[in-house]
């Protein structure tokens, strides 16, 4: 009987949604109850919780009916999955609406974004300009770039086709017309070294060295038939006028100078992290967490500017201009242009896939861009060290044309390139999903850059002190004393540092520098620099006995620029791995070519340093008299050396008697500022 009453009376989705009673079931439960029970099971809750409750109905009324539990399990499923579809419909209806109003929809937001852009670029230039004018440099540039691109897509050809009949008239005019071009260079060079070099004529000293250290890297070259004449002088001219550009014009310096305070305070934010991590008092006494936790924090930044497009953005303008001038390949031109931003071997990654198919000559010139740059990662812990970042941002750009020049000067094409004529390549990217995979996967790849430079400042270091104890038990065998590693590096690259522009009586200093970065690795070299620079900041004497306590500010310059590369001995196994693990096959190739190219590294750094102290600009002194009148002598700066160093050379000491000449001898207190300078320096004056 119950079991005829439940087949009259079956339980359906839509009875029970209207509510309506199901007597078939009243024999066995209480209707209100049971009505509850399979009400709340019904309503599009979990699929497995209504099955389960009707299976359990199913058991409680005796068996499964007419249907079998699989047929009612699939009908079941089916109505979840169109009442899924019948909830989801408005979300599919707006995803098809997007997708076939996509340019429409871009086209809104970037107007919205734009607008809202120039509402605030406009909100900052109203109230404060001078603040803003960072702002509007970097507005400036993303403008002109983009509207040049809009306009290159939209009527590059059309452009090119009006200009046709003008290009083949240069064309046929350029095998004369270059010779006057050439000779008009020529001779507003030789004006502008004639006029510029009668104020400074240390600066002809530079000069000489530029040109020796060409010549003698034409007498290293391999081809010296096959030079491509073309590349060397338009990579020395674009070097030239980039460090004219940066070291003498007042736009280039104020924009460089503004350039290394922004990466000074953005490498600030490291302590940030590292205090968190070490606490303040180690971040601040220990070396190790002081400036280590900067090569992770660069190298973290850098692989969300990879992620972005921005460096590949740049390293590709960078590289156009380089291979329209030089007629260097892009392969080459690329790897190279990368190097400014990272290190030896990640630059090569952007050519990997072309890396097999290159001429020796073009490997070369990787390998010497390697050498002749550093990597924006150490470029951070140079600048904390206290080395003028506009002076390392400037060495790494210089660097890329001249590494470039130089190569092919060194080692000529030869072989017939795949890569000539190609207008461009393909840029390889990272596998990151998103920004913050990006950040994460920069921050693990610094690590194992950290340990290396951690690593190779204990080695170099100690391996350092024991060759000096050796050569100074050597040296007391036959009574010379102070023999060390560094003193055999002044005398014998002294002439070297000489010519690139150092004082006499600088040269050695700059050439112990130079020997440590070539023997054991820049960022020692860089560390004792950085000493040099802060005992001349603070102020103390020029000489302590017979050694010297700091350089002059020509001769910084000059060691800043010549230090700037990761041309050194160590280098050599490090190109060689990085490259042969790209392409294990050519291991012969890059093994003959790796010492020529070290040579050319360490050449263009010196090329720098000379170019750095041609167009050197002493910094003005100012009124000492002024200076020292107001000053407080409870510390001393350089300035106060310098201004004490001009008042002992004013005073004269006769017959007991004190006077002062030039502008000091009118001044009432300058035997006060006499006393308060002998309180700090040492003179024959102060003996009086």
């Amino acid at each position: 009987a119950v079991l005829l009453e439940m087949e009259g009376n079956r339980i359906t989705l839509d009875s029970l949604e209207k509510g309506i009673d199901n007597p078939a079931f009243s024999s066995l439960v209480s209707p209100p109850f049971l009505l509850a029970r399979v009400t709340r099971a019904a309503q599009c809750a979990p699929a497995n919780d209504v099955f389960q409750g009707e299976e359990r109905l199913d058991e409680e009324a005796g068996g499964p009916g007419v249907e079998s539990k699989e047929e009612k399990r699939g009908e079941r499923k089916g109505r979840f999955s169109s009442c899924c579809r019948k909830a989801l419909q408005p979300a599919y209806k707006a995803k098809r609406f997007c997708k076939a109003h996509a340019k429409v929809l871009k086209t809104v937001v970037q107007v919205l974004l734009g607008v809202a852009y120039m509402c605030y670029f406009i909100a900052a230039c109203w109230l404060n300009f001078h603040r803003a004018l960072a702002l509007v440099v970097m507005t400036a540039v993303v403008v002109v770039f983009t509207c040049w691109s809009l306009l290159k897509k939209q009527c590059g050809a059309k452009v090119l086709l009006l200009l046709s009949p003008l290009r083949k008239c240069f064309q046929k005019s350029w095998p004369w017309l270059k010779w006057l071009v050439w000779l008009a260079l020529l001779g507003g060079l030789i004006t502008w070294l004639a006029l510029d070099t009668s104020r400074n004529p240390e600066q002809l000293i530079s000069l000489a060295g530029f040109c020796f250290l060409v010549l003698f890297l034409f007498a290293c070259s391999k081809h010296h038939g096959a030079v491509s004449w073309r590349a060397v002088f338009w990579g020395l001219g674009l070097e030239f006028l980039f460090g004219l550009f940066v070291l003498r014009t007042s736009p280039g310096v104020q924009a460089f100078r503004w350039l290394g305070d922004q990466i000074q305070i953005f490498l600030g934010y490291t302590t940030a992290g590292s205090s968190f991590v070490f606490g303040n008092t180690l971040i601040e006494e220990v070396f190790a967490f002081q400036t280590l936790p900067i090569v992770v924090f660069f190298s973290c930044v850098m692989s969300i500017l990879y992620y972005l497009g921005a460096m590949q953005w740049l390293i590709v303008k960078i590289s156009w201009l380089l291979q329209v001038s030089m007629g260097t390949t892009p392969t080459e031109t690329l790897s190279v242009a990368g190097n400014i931003f990272v290190g030896q071997t990640e630059a090569p990654l952007l050519i990997r896939p072309y890396l097999a198919d290159m001429t020796r000559s073009e490997i070369h010139a990787v390998m010497t861009g390697g050498f002749s740059t550093i990597a924006g990662s150490v470029m951070g812990a140079y600048i904390s060290f206290g080395i003028d970042a506009a002076s390392l941002i400037a060495a790494s750009v210089m660097a890329a044309p001249c590494a470039l020049a130089m190569s092919k000067l060194v080692y000529p094409e030869v072989e017939e390139s795949k890569f000539k004529g190609k207008a461009s390549i393909r840029l390889a990217r990272g596998e990151e999903q998103n920004i913050l995979e990006a950040a994460s996967n920069g921050a693990a790849a610094s690590v194992g850059l950290v340990a290396n430079i951690a690593a190779n400042l204990i080695a170099f270091l100690a391996v350092l002190e024991f060759i000096n104890a050796a050569l100074r038990w050597f040296g007391e065998m036959v009574d010379i004393e102070g023999l060390s590693f560094q003193v055999i590096c002044s005398y014998v690259l002294m002439p070297v540092a000489f010519l690139m522009g150092a004082d006499w009586a600088d040269s050695p200093v700059v050439a112990e520098l130079l020997g440590i970065k070539i023997f054991l690795n820049e960022f020692v070299a860089y560390q004792q620099l950085a000493t040099y620079k802060k005992n001349r900041l603070s102020g103390l004497e020029e000489w302590d006995g017979g050694r010297k306590q700091w350089i002059s500010e020509r001769a910084e310059s000059i060691t800043t620029f010549a230090l700037c590369g990761f041309a050194n001995l160590s280098s050599i196994g490090i190109m060689l791995g990085g490259l042969a693990s790209m392409v294990p096959h050519r291991k012969g190739d890059l093994a003959s070519v790796v010492l020529r190219a070290l040579l050319t590294g360490i050449c263009v750094s010196m090329l720098n340093a000379c170019l750095a102290g041609l167009l050197h600009v002493p910094t003005e002194l100012g009124d000492c008299v002024t200076f020292l009148s107001t000053t407080n002598f409870s510390s001393t700066s350089y300035t106060t050396y310098m201004c004490c160093k001009q008042l002992f050379a004013s005073s004269v000491l006769e017959n007991g008697t004190l006077s002062f000449t030039g502008p000091w001898a009118s001044q009432a207190d300058s035997v006060l500022c006499l006393t308060q300078c002998c309180g700090h320096y040492n003179h024959t004056s102060c003996t009086g």
